[in-house]
């Protein structure tokens, strides 16, 4: 399948992602059901940009593809605690 038919196959999917500022000031961004599939960036629209490109790499793979295949959005929510 050629990529611009598989990204249009999942252009309105929408994918869990965890941001996080690190100590240097970056915004480190994953994408946690697609391994290996992380990215970051100056802000955050920089990282959210980055990881879409990150993704659609990833999206090449057959793999990739099969998770997506049997991916369905759910409720999530992240929450921290303080120790």
């Amino acid at each position: 399948m050629a990529q611009s038919d598989i990204l249009s196959k999942y252009r309105n999917l929408q994918l869990p992602l965890f941001v996080e500022k690190d100590e240097d000031g970056l915004y480190v961004v994953e994408c946690p059901i697609l391994e290996g599939c992380y990215s970051q960036g100056k802000t955050l629209d920089e990282a959210l940009r980055n990881i879409r490109e990150v993704i659609d790499l990833v999206l090449e793979e057959k793999e990739a593809q099969d998770i997506l295949q049997d991916y369905r959005p759910r409720e999530l929510s992240l929450h921290t605690i303080t120790l």
